[in-house]
């Protein structure tokens, strides 16, 4: 199974690599403005950056693909652009790095980010958690779909990620994270690897009228409506390579094996359930985990323009974490992200959010995350702001020492820079490196320190914005 699973990742970056290249020329498919979003066609030309020569030098024409041939996954009327991760919305206005190719009836696309880094955490040695790492955080992803029968459309996704390869089943340091298992012990102060199988997802949605869809998802794994768009394809947030320290408050369900959703959408709102598997991904990388239809969850999404994308959620988790498998979870979202386009090649997108987890008897615990991006005509720029309570148990302290369910505020603040190198067959590369300053209670200090800093340096790999 292994050796059949890591194939595929080989087969299909070759695959979406040459076909990309390739760049097919064959007409048919939906023209993406003439699907703009739910009468906002003043809001569309108002938006509309003009070309200045202070963006410099486009791509060569036969490396770029239109977005004309592909509408969003779960709708005919909407703009492509509106995919995030999942089911979730994302604002119109996004940006999309992607290669996209198509044959008489289906239309795909090739889209992904690999960052290979050198992670350091606590550099100062401020305390006694810190650790080093190179490591390749990232994803690439193919999707796929075709029109079926009338106003039907059929879609699927397979999301692939190298880290459990790269950086091994107990993932990279970074500090104050929690969350998963390896070799039976709670992983503290390590983000856990992502499943080599990210997501297998089919669905098929069908337009009932001109401003409505209804849709099913199915995965295995895949992702039930909880949550904003997952970390990682939030324009806010792909920048950086980090999961944030909230990622188990907010967006950890990305990947769950066994899910099912129905969704309704009419004009700006969409409403949706599911019933999932509420288990974190077990320590096998390479495997499917058996699935299961335990856990359950409803999200309502609104965007009131083509810039802003809201969405509120609860879900019941089931036993998420192998170490508490009696331990059941309500966690409850929030969020809102917002895109503003400056030219072609420039934008600013912003994410504000908040999650809860309740425990039965338990104080519940929050978090909350603020980040942004600038993205210029050759670079970027980010943060990310976030304040977590994690408790003494999560945080694996001492009993004797601390008590096991006191929440311990923490904060962390990340700034992060990086700038193209070069532009090669649809492939950007660019040099980054970012900062990270954290914080927590002062009983913390002898395990952590005052303000551990932690950097990072990295190549970030990416295909061209549409």
């Amino acid at each position: 199974m292994v050796y059949t699973l890591r194939l595929l990742l080989v087969t299909i970056l070759f695959f979406g690599t040459q076909t990309a290249v390739a760049q097919s020329k064959h007409g048919g498919g939906h023209s993406k403005s003439s699907h703009s979003s739910d009468d906002d066609d003043d809001d569309e030309e108002a938006d509309k950056p003009s070309k200045s020569d202070d963006d410099g030098p486009e791509p060569p024409e036969k490396d770029k693909m239109t977005l004309k041939d592909m509408v969003h996954y779960y709708s005919v009327q909407l703009p492509m652009n509106r995919n995030g991760s999942g089911t979730a919305w994302n604002p119109d206005k996004s940006p999309m790095y992607a290669y996209m190719f198509h044959t008489h009836h289906w239309t795909f696309m090739v889209h992904g980010d690999i960052f290979a880094r050198f992670n350091m955490q606590d550099i100062n040695k401020a305390g006694s958690r810190g650790g080093e790492k190179f490591d390749v955080p990232g994803m690439v992803m193919l999707s796929g779909q075709r029109a079926t029968g009338y106003n039907g459309l059929f879609h699927f996704n397979i999301m692939l990620s190298p880290e459990a390869a790269v950086a091994g089943g107990g993932g990279y340091p970074l500090l104050y994270q929690t969350g998963e298992t390896w070799q039976g012990k709670a992983l503290i102060d390590r983000q856990h690897p992502h499943d080599l199988v990210s997501e297998l997802s089919v669905s098929y949605a069908w337009a009932y009228a001109d401003k409505g869809d209804v849709f099913i998802y199915a995965g295995l794994p895949g992702e039930p409506p909880l949550g904003p768009v997952t970390f990682m394809h939030r324009p806010s947030g792909s920048f950086n390579p980090d999961a944030p320290l909230s990622h188990h408050w907010v967006d950890a369900t990305h990947i769950a094996f066994g899910v099912a959703t129905l969704g309704v959408r009419y004009g700006r709102f969409k409403i949706e359930g599911s019933s999932f598997n509420g288990h974190e991904p077990d320590e096998n990388r390479y495997n499917f985990d058996k699935p299961v239809l335990d856990s359950r969850s409803a999200r309502l999404s609104f965007n009131p323009s083509t810039r802003w994308a809201l969405q509120v959620s609860q879900g019941y988790l089931t036993g998420p974490e192998a170490i508490r498998p009696t331990e059941n979870i309500t966690r409850t979202t929030a969020s809102a992200s917002y895109v503003y386009p400056i030219s072609p090649r420039k934008y600013f997108a912003a994410t504000a959010l908040w999650g809860q987890n309740a425990v039965t008897a338990q104080e519940p615990s929050n978090a909350a995350l603020l980040e942004a991006t600038l993205r210029q005509k050759k670079g970027v720029i980010y943060g990310r702001a976030e304040w977590v309570q994690k408790t003494g148990e999560e945080l694996s302290l001492d009993p004797l020492a601390y008590s096991q369910r006191y929440r311990f505020n923490v904060q962390a603040l990340t700034l992060g820079a990086a700038h193209d190198l070069y532009f090669f067959k649809g492939v950007f590369a660019a040099l980054g490196a970012q900062a990270t300053v954290s914080r927590s209670e002062p009983s913390l200090n002898g395990l952590y320190g005052k303000l551990p800093i932690s950097v990072e340096v990295y190549l970030h790999f990416f295909p061209i914005l549409q």
